[in-house]
């Protein structure tokens, strides 16, 4: 019972916290949203008994990328923007609408490809997935490009966040 409380608590959490993230006006009132969310996530993962990947949740997402992007929003100094009327027609124009539907059968599509494969494939072992030492060699062998390939990809952004905000000699 306390379990199901619990759950109840954290998912509505992050939900709540995932609408602010896309309703707020201010950029730095969305980034600290988001670290609700990432929270509420790394509390559903100690109701997993997942509790290895609930502290690396909180240190480096809501820890180490979190303070990362609170870095650029305040780099970069975005003035505010005065909204635009809004108009149906680019919203819902033609091309608008063809490439929101083709991105829907695409969702959907990926969908029941993963609903379908979850069937052929059985899950791994709990202990796999709990043992520090497993997980670390998967990251470092099996994925090791894709690592490699996220911490490149967070260079290149740091740089152009750099780049952007440099301020002209005058």
């Amino acid at each position: 019972m306390t379990e199901a409380i619990l759950f109840a608590l954290f998912s509505f959490a992050a939900i709540f916290f995932a609408f602010n993230v896309i309703f707020r006006r201010n950029a730095v009132h969305s980034a600290l949203h988001l670290v609700g969310v990432l929270l509420s996530l790394s509390g559903l993962f100690v109701l997993l008994n997942a509790q290895f990947i609930a502290a690396i949740q909180i240190l480096v997402y809501a820890g180490a990328i979190m303070v990362l992007f609170l870095f650029v929003v305040m780099l970069l100094n975005v003035p505010r923007e005065e909204p635009a009327p809004p108009s149906v027609s680019a919203l819902l124009g033609p091309t608008g609408m063809r490439l929101g539907a083709l991105l829907s059968l695409l969702l959907g599509a990926e969908i029941l490809w993963a609903l379908a494969d979850m069937g052929i494939r059985r899950p791994e072992s709990t202990a796999s997935v709990s043992s520090v030492a497993l997980i670390g060699s998967g990251i470092f062998l099996r994925h090791a490009f894709a690592f490699e390939a996220t911490s490149v990809l967070i260079l290149v952004a740091m740089i152009g966040a750099v780049v952007l905000a440099r301020r002209e000699p005058s």
